[in-house]
C-alpha cells in the first residue's frame, strides 16, 4: 500500500501590491458573509490605524486560504486612561471551501505568538453570537466569554500564559 502525504506549509504574509487583488477577492462562505467585513474594508481600516492594525494573508504553500487582522495595544475602553490595554484578533476570514482544515486555528495561534512576542499575556476577540457564528470555534480553542460586548458582538478572551486549552466537543 502506498501512502501519499501532503506537506502543508502554513505561513502568514504581509499584503503587498502583488497579492492585493487576490486578497480583496477572498470570499468566505456566502452564509457567513454577514459575519465578517470584506478584506478591502479591513485593509482600509489598517491604513487609517497603522500603529494598531496588523493585517496578514494566510497561505498554505502558495495558495491564499485566508486573511486575518490583529489589533495591537489598543485602549479597549476607549476612555483615554490606558487602564485597559488589549491586543487580539480583529478579523478572521477563511476562504469558502477552505474551512475545517486548521487554518483558523493556525491564524489564532499566529496572533497569539505575535502578542506574546510583544509581551502580552491575553488575546481578545469578538464575534457575532448565534448558531451561525464562530462562537463554538473560539470556545473550543479555550476562549472564555468576558461578559462584555463590542457593538453587537460578544467579547472573549484567551489567556496566553498556558497556550491553547482545547475544549472537547460534546
Amino acid at each position: 500500500m502506498i501512502h501519499r502525504f501532503t506537506v502543508r506549509t502554513l505561513r502568514l504574509a504581509e499584503v503587498t501590491a502583488a497579492d492585493f487583488d487576490a486578497a480583496i477577492g477572498l470570499k468566505v462562505h456566502p452564509a457567513q458573509a454577514h459575519l465578517v467585513a470584506p478584506v478591502v474594508k479591513s485593509l482600509a481600516e489598517a491604513y487609517v490605524h497603522p500603529g494598531v492594525a496588523w493585517p496578514r494573508l494566510i497561505f498554505d504553500g502558495d495558495r491564499l486560504v485566508g486573511f486575518l487582522m490583529a489589533f495591537l495595544d489598543i485602549d479597549f475602553a476607549g476612555d483615554g486612561t490606558g487602564a485597559d490595554i488589549r491586543s487580539g484578533l480583529w478579523r478572521l476570514a477563511i476562504a469558502a471551501g477552505e474551512q475545517g482544515r486548521g487554518y483558523g486555528r493556525f491564524a489564532v495561534d499566529a496572533v497569539a505568538a505575535e502578542i506574546r512576542r510583544r509581551g502580552g499575556s491575553r488575546l481578545t476577540a469578538s464575534w457575532h453570537p448565534g448558531d451561525d457564528g464562530p462562537e463554538r470555534f473560539y470556545l473550543r480553542l479555550g476562549f472564555r466569554l468576558t461578559g462584555e460586548t463590542s457593538g453587537d458582538q460578544v467579547v472573549g478572551e484567551l489567556a496566553l500564559d498556558q497556550g491553547f486549552r482545547r475544549v472537547p466537543r460534546g
